[in-house]
């Protein structure tokens, strides 16, 4: 862990762009205006105009919408395929972070780089974020629900369910870390599972990190932002542990790489999940990037350790993907 005594500062374009807006009051804010500031946000991420921050996307990679629709509701995913084609391609389940904001579209950077290079489909979803009335519950069903679907209608997909992987960011990394446990409960093998930047605890000891209160004020993420997350996440009569992977059974699950950006209110919980999923006999590998700050992946235009970050997620998947189609056998086990 970064030593105590040396608080890292984040880089001088992220303190300017960060500078410039003005943080609302996370514990007064109502839920009207909790959609206001989501709107806006999202608007600002999936700008062509802020290309220069969140990076442009990969010339080898086609991107578009679609549709999902399961039994009991449709929602749209961002899919990234090779410009190339091909079927039976590997599957990436994607998930974007933000928690009560954030969109697919603020990951196109990254994963049209995955789509084009490994190759594979990526699969992104635009699941439901937090709010009043939609608790972490729902975003976890929207995750685990696509990639049962996606898995279980393979060949209308064109992807080898037997070369299937999860990755996400940040509330996103925690959602794909509970369909990884999900998967290995109902027999699903995952090949792998990417966690960038997870939060992985949110239970009453969510806060007792070092690293929350090293780094409680850092400008992509801070500990009054997290109070409001965690308020929306498991609101009052829930359970936390059913949403908090740090206390699952993590053993016999998918080889995972967990990414931590060193200035980040939630390294610590990188930290510990990592070490959690060795001691259970899963194997990990944990990337620290010192001076990355939390949502590094998504602004390579100003965080120069984004760039490394994705050529070591791609090799990692690329070496856990490899391999002939079974495509028969895994969708059988799947059904």
């Amino acid at each position: 862990m970064t030593d105590a005594t040396s608080i890292e500062r984040p880089s001088l374009g992220i303190r300017l762009l960060y500078g410039l807006q003005k943080e609302p009051d996370w514990s007064t804010m109502t839920a009207e205006e909790l959609i206001a500031y989501r709107d806006k946000a999202n608007r600002v991420a999936a700008s062509r105009l802020t290309r220069p921050i969140t990076g442009f996307p990969d010339r080898g990679a086609e991107i578009r919408w679609q549709e999902v629709t399961l039994p009991d509701r449709v929602f749209r995913v961002r899919v990234y395929r090779p410009s190339v084609g091909g079927t039976d391609l590997p599957l990436v389940l994607h998930v974007h972070g933000g928690g009560f904001v954030g969109t697919a579209a603020q990951c196109d950077w990254a994963n049209s780089h995955l789509a084009a290079r490994l190759p594979a489909v990526v699969v992104s979803v635009e699941h439901r974020l937090l709010a009043p009335g939609s608790p972490l519950s729902d975003a976890v069903d929207d995750g685990w629900d696509v990639l049962r679907h996606i898995v279980e209608h393979a060949a209308e997909w064109g992807i080898d369910p037997a070369r299937t992987a999860v990755a996400g960011e940040s509330t996103g990394a925690l959602i794909v870390a509970v369909a990884a446990i999900r998967a290995k409960a109902v027999g699903l093998q995952l090949r792998a599972q990417v966690l960038i930047n997870p939060a992985c605890d949110l239970t009453e000891t969510m806060y007792d990190y070092p690293s929350m209160s090293r780094y409680a004020h850092t400008p992509t993420a801070s500990v009054p932002k997290l109070r409001l997350f965690q308020r929306l996440a498991v609101p009052s009569g829930t359970d936390p542990r059913a949403v908090s992977p740090l206390y699952a059974d993590l053993s016999g699950l998918a080889p995972a790489l967990v990414v931590v950006p060193t200035l980040d209110p939630v390294a610590d919980h990188g930290r510990r999940y990592a070490e959690r999923l060795r001691e259970s006999g899963t194997p990990a590998k944990l990337s620290e990037h010192p001076g990355a700050p939390h949502a590094f992946i998504t602004l390579p235009g100003l965080v120069s350790q984004a760039k490394a970050a994705r050529a070591e997620i791609a090799d990692f998947l690329r070496g856990r993907l490899a391999g002939a189609n079974s495509a028969a056998s895994t969708k059988a086990q799947a059904q």
